[in-house]
């Protein structure tokens, strides 16, 4: 490890934590000296990434959150020697794409008042190409990201299944059953999107150690699923889902798009391709934000 590499871990977290416990003062030689061969490749890793917290900290001795893009909100594991690329842009894009369109109709966008365009994204993209990222996500050993981005996958599928038109029958089935009014249907839909925001929740929980910019994604969008099922189940005076929080519900899921776009920039963008890192922030209770609140012996004299 150069000795610009030992700088650079010391100004992010301090002289203390500098790798195998190492003097200020160490020179690069001492500290290849004492380095294991575990935490030689960790250095070729720092050497490769130039940034965020491969570049860093040792992962082999520190609980890190994930680095922005990462579909990863627990422990920090090294893409270093992945047989697959990080499939969390993939599944983020898919999500965020095929939600902004559909929010844009919740809103009112142009004056559309039937989501039907929706229906081959949900089929295609945020179904079919998510439902993908999910697996990779799996193979890669990433539970948190097989989970989110297969589920969200399943949530365009069966979505798309309910508006099809002349398909499923599904919306027309329940009206028939309800002699002719729709409120049955939209009672139905509203349990559906409830069940979606009480999913959202608990994935919320895990990413509070994450980044702020992950944790945003999924706060919004567990208000959009909120205030979605809220809107169908309690309608206005004329029985129909009530336009006002369903123009909420849809603002929430412009959002959620666009956190999620933000996101999947931050793990597309790297040295091969960008000039700067895409910030997201990270909590003051995470390992790193203690780290960087944290005065090294430098900055105290």
């Amino acid at each position: 490890m150069s000795a610009e590499h030992h700088a650079a871990l010391e100004k992010d977290v301090g002289p203390d934590n500098a790798i195998n416990g190492a003097p200020e003062n160490a020179n690069a030689s001492q500290l290849s000296s004492q380095m294991t061969h575990e935490e030689h490749e960790v250095a070729k890793a720092a050497a490769r990434f130039g940034y965020g917290p491969l570049a860093k900290v040792n992962p082999t001795e520190y609980n890190l959150p994930p680095f922005g893009g990462e579909f990863q909100p627990g422990l920090y594991k090294s893409v270093e020697k992945r047989k697959f690329a990080n499939p969390a842009p993939l599944g983020l894009c898919a999500f965020a794409l095929t939600t902004f369109v559909l929010s844009c109709i919740n809103m009112g966008a142009r004056d559309i008042t039937a989501p039907n365009i929706v229906v081959a994204l949900a089929f295609g993209y945020g179904g079919l190409v998510q439902l993908l990222a999910g697996m990779w996500e799996m193979a890669i050993g990433n539970t948190f990201g097989a989970t989110a981005l297969s589920s969200y996958g399943g949530f365009w599928i069966s979505f798309a299944i309910v508006l099809t038109p002349g398909g499923f029958n599904i919306e027309s089935a329940l009206v028939k059953a309800d002699n002719g009014s729709t409120s049955m249907f939209d009672n139905s839909f509203g349990l559906f999107l409830m069940g979606w925001f009480i999913f959202t929740t608990i994935l919320l929980f895990c990413t509070l150690r994450s980044t702020v910019a992950f944790f945003l994604l999924f706060f919004f969008l567990d208000l959009a699923f909120l205030l979605l099922g809220i809107g169908y189940i309690q309608r206005n005076s004329e029985g129909k889902p009530n336009p006002p929080v369903i123009k909420a519900g849809g603002f929430f899921g412009l959002m959620a798009a666009f956190t999620a776009w933000y996101n999947a920039l931050a793990g597309i963008a790297d040295s091969s391709n960008s000039f700067f890192v895409i910030p997201v922030a990270h909590f003051p209770w995470s390992p790193t934000g203690k780290a960087r609140r944290t005065k090294t012996e430098r900055e105290t004299v």
